[in-house]
């Protein structure tokens, strides 16, 4: 029985989790560790002792054959992947290839923003010298998914989105933007009819693709999702039920 354990600070998991079920079948413990939240405003030392404590106790309650660490912040700004867990980047190296301006953005929280995991992942892909790179902090995009206004107010969505990106694409020409957190991928729909001449790049296809190579032939017959949070369950469940999810929410300390 594949048994992957998916967490991140609230709803980003969801976006991960999603693409996986889509590619495959496995057992999903999704932990959304509410009481830590937001991850991109946490210094590196306070990320290392949350992803550290979380990644034991995961480990210990359910002995998962992957865990995945749904954001960005974290796996930017501390070096956890292992066979066991799997991490997310932004995908550089895709984005370098469809680009057709050479201007690429990424867009993340403060903290990967300012990281020197995120300078360090740019180096790593080896762009040309014409090729320009723009970060963008997308903090406060992240807070209108978590706090529910991408389903509750579209239009106060859009202005946000608007008040961030409008100069930034239309000074740098930019054509491909990375979602940069799990969450952001939730404000695709609108992000694309904002900027039809953009591509926003979600990378939970490729994360759950990747896992997917190393379960073939171990799959169940179909999947099955626990819901834990280390916040209150009463109000992580009435999110989880605007978006259309009615599994049970559990408690687990953090």
């Amino acid at each position: 029985m594949i048994r992957i354990a998916v967490f991140d600070s609230g709803l980003g998991s969801l976006s991960i989790i999603r693409a996986m079920q889509k590619i495959f079948k496995a057992e999903i413990i999704y932990f959304a560790d509410s009481q830590n939240y937001p991850y991109g405003i946490k210094s590196h030392a306070q990320l290392k002792k949350i992803m550290e404590k979380n990644i034991s106790i995961l480990q210990k309650q359910f002995s998962p054959s992957f865990i995945v660490v749904a954001s960005n912040t974290p796996s930017l700004m501390l070096n956890l992947a292992t066979k066991k867990i799997v991490d997310v980047k932004p995908p550089l190296d895709y984005a370098k290839k469809i680009s057709k301006t050479k201007h690429i953005a990424i867009l993340a929280t403060e903290s990967a923003i300012n990281s020197r995991g995120l300078n360090q992942h740019i180096k790593k892909n080896n762009f040309p010298k014409f090729f320009k790179i723009i970060k963008i902090n997308a903090s406060d995009l992240v807070e209108l998914v978590e706090c529910g206004k991408f389903i509750t107010d579209k239009q106060f969505c859009i202005k946000i989105i608007k008040k961030i990106l409008d100069q930034k694409i239309s000074q740098n020409n930019i054509d491909v933007i990375t979602l940069s957190s799990t969450h952001l991928p939730f404000l695709k729909s609108l992000l694309e009819k904002e900027y039809p001449y953009v591509k926003f790049l979600d990378p939970g296809n490729m994360i759950a693709k990747k896992i997917s190579l190393k379960i073939i032939n171990k799959q169940p017959k179909r999947n099955t999702l626990k819901i834990f949070t280390s916040g209150d369950t009463e109000k992580f469940q009435d999110k989880l039920r605007n978006i259309g999810i009615k599994n049970k929410v559990n408690f687990l300390s953090s």
